[in-house]
């Protein structure tokens, strides 16, 4: 049972890396990219993870960990910020190489925009909410940033493929939050959230794990650029 989060983190994964290697895909290529954006991102959600788990926001079952921590949080935890967005960034990378996921400049100047008023609003009606108010606020701050500031143009693009994204998502938080379990191996503080589930997650796990999508395919897309001598084949 010590080896549940463990696992769950290892079958993220597995098939996502030993298809980077794919002669169609090559994946492999961008590895070094991929790392150095996750690891700059994965520094400021461990930060917030570590905030929150000392502060008693959410904590973590024993009974499904290797006892392994570093700054309080187990080993597997900070591995999900490894297997996570790799999963994710190969998905990306895979579907926009073989199909045309664009949106039109039209629909992300409205799209974009609403979504930001919408979170802002959230934010500040559920502002005694911990977990909700980090969450939506910082992700309304992540989108104003990259869109208005950093010009990105392919955030729908991003967001249809976090949707499609969405079984995979349901099956990995929902075991971590206690989906065919006796009990969870992530818990969290009723008073610091706004109580709303899907199945057994807590709706803030899907805008934390947008955000956390986000900003790890901003930098892959920046690294990748800037290394990559194959310039055909960027993102």
């Amino acid at each position: 049972m010590q080896l549940t989060y463990l696992l769950i983190d290892f079958l993220t994964v597995i098939i996502c890396f030993v298809f980077s290697f794919h002669p169609k895909i090559r994946f492999n290529r961008y590895f070094g990219a991929f790392f150095l954006s996750s690891f700059i991102v994965g520094l400021v959600f461990i930060g917030w993870d570590i905030w929150f788990t000392k502060t008693g926001v959410w904590w973590f079952n024993d009974k499904y960990i290797t006892g392994f921590k570093i700054f309080e949080l187990p080993i597997e935890e900070i591995l999900f910020f490894i297997c996570i967005p790799f999963s994710c960034i190969f998905t990306y990378f895979c579907l926009d190489k073989f199909f045309d996921l664009d949106w039109k400049t039209s629909q992300e100047k409205v799209f974009i925009p609403v979504s930001i008023i919408i979170y802002l609003i959230i934010a500040i009606y559920f502002r005694d909410n911990i977990y909700t108010l980090v969450t939506f606020l910082s992700l309304s701050i992540t989108l104003f940033i990259l869109y208005f500031v950093m010009k990105s143009g392919w955030l729908g693009k991003a967001t249809t493929v976090y949707l499609l994204l969405f079984p995979g998502f349901l099956t990995v938080n929902g075991i971590l939050t206690g989906t065919g379990l006796d009990t969870p191996v992530v818990n969290y503080n009723p008073e610091d959230y706004i109580g709303l589930r899907i199945f057994t997650i807590p709706i803030e796990d899907f805008f934390y794990g947008y955000e956390m999508i986000l900003w790890n395919l901003f930098l892959f897309k920046k690294f990748s650029r800037k290394n990559s001598l194959d310039s055909a084949d960027i993102l």
